[in-house]
């Protein structure tokens, strides 16, 4: 990958991977990819077309449009979206072109750091640095429940944890690119650790990989 240095941060919904991508995004001033935004907007624009999420040829469409400067976090978290992208992202040929387009994101440089879930595995194998970070799925529902409801939107941790239980399953059943560690990753579990410890944890880790880069 040239120059670019890449940090691969994966692991399943809530696990706290996307607040320290973001933190050591900045902190080694670097891009950030939230790759599963890019599935969570195909899956986005398909529902306001008022197409079927089964019609992959559309949300092949989709993925040739998306601007992935113009991504609205807040409104791409909805639970309703995330269910809807977690359906669209077993369609092979649709990974095929997003994960094309997430791979020039990290070639470019500096490079960036991206968080998903087939980062470190398909994306960017290569990575300097390959994060797989956990938190058990309790502690995840709370932390996503909490996300949601300071959004003003009302949810019950209830169904927010059947919801990552139903989506861990998906994801880490599928044939295509499923959920799981790089064989070279560091594993982060972040249950009991503050989102300061887990940075730092993972600072280590990142500054000795790149020593011996």
């Amino acid at each position: 990958m040239a120059g670019a240095l890449v940090i691969a941060i994966d692991g399943p919904a809530a696990s706290g991977k996307g607040t320290l991508a973001r933190l050591l995004a900045t902190h080694y001033g670097l891009r950030h990819l939230d790759t599963g935004l890019t599935y969570r907007a195909v899956a986005n624009a398909l529902l306001e077309l008022g197409d079927e999420l089964g019609d992959e040829a559309a949300a092949i469409r989709a993925a040739h449009d998306l601007d992935f400067a113009t991504f609205d976090r807040d409104h791409l978290a909805l639970p309703e979206i995330g269910e809807a992208a977690s359906r669209i992202a077993v369609m092979p040929e649709l990974r095929k072109v997003l994960v094309s387009r997430q791979r020039a994101f990290a070639e470019d440089e500096p490079g960036a750091v991206l968080d998903g879930r087939d980062i470190g595995t398909v994306v960017c194998p290569d990575a300097v640095a390959k994060l797989y970070v956990i938190a058990s799925p309790e502690v995840r529902a709370r932390r996503r429940t909490q996300e949601v409801r300071a959004r003003g939107v009302p949810v019950e941790q209830a169904a927010i944890l059947a919801d990552i239980l139903k989506r861990d399953e998906r994801d880490m059943a599928r044939a295509d690119s499923p959920l799981k560690p790089a064989p070279d990753a560091y594993l982060l579990d972040t249950s009991e650790l503050s989102i300061e410890a887990a940075f730092r944890a993972a600072q280590d880790y990142i500054d000795r990989a790149m020593t011996g880069r």
